[in-house]
């Protein structure tokens, strides 16, 4: 049987190897927090995120990609915001936005939600011929890059990140220290 593995350090070839590379950190992540004591999903270390935060930054942001990178609404209007005040902020200012939005939040809610735009996700990524993710999302505008970066820096980049700062939470939720 000829197995196909990923190389994570290469661009996918093609869209089911881009479909594998997200799965694949899309289970890492949902493992992560399956293993994660219940009570304890929305506790915040000093300073930090809770793991339930974590949670709804990803869906927030696979909903952008869904709506504006893959879509055609506007960066402010797939984000929420008025176009003036989206203007003036940058990533972080966008997050902090969102942080404030969700982090009131149930922790039912914000899982639902995460797993609806992660199936709109795959839905929307089903739909597109993956030569169509290769080209820029703005034609005019070649500084904007290939539509792939922006899939990949909104799934599987962005799912890894958040495991490892999802596990550091689990472990202080647990009482181990954090290094």
């Amino acid at each position: 049987m000829d197995m196909q593995v990923d190389d994570d350090r290469q661009s996918p070839g093609d869209s089911a190897a881009l479909l594998r590379r997200i799965e694949r950190e899309w289970k890492a992540l949902q493992d992560i927090v399956a293993g994660c004591n219940r009570t304890k999903l929305g506790s915040h270390a000093v300073g930090a995120w809770s793991i339930k935060d974590h949670l709804a930054h990803l869906s927030a942001w696979e909903r952008f990609l869904c709506l504006h990178h893959l879509g055609d609404l506007p960066a402010h209007e797939a984000m929420g915001m008025d176009e003036a005040t989206y203007r003036t902020l940058d990533e972080d200012g966008v997050n902090e936005i969102l942080y404030t939005r969700n982090t009131e939040r149930p922790l039912a809610d914000v899982e639902a939600e995460l797993r609806r735009s992660h199936a709109e996700v795959l839905d929307r990524l089903h739909e597109i011929p993956f030569d169509a993710l290769l080209g820029p999302r703005f034609p005019d505008d070649p500084e904007a890059g290939p539509r792939l970066r922006w899939v990949m820096s909104n799934t599987c980049e962005h799912y890894r990140e958040h495991r490892v700062a999802i596990e550091r939470l689990a472990q202080w939720s647990a009482g181990n220290a954090i290094d």
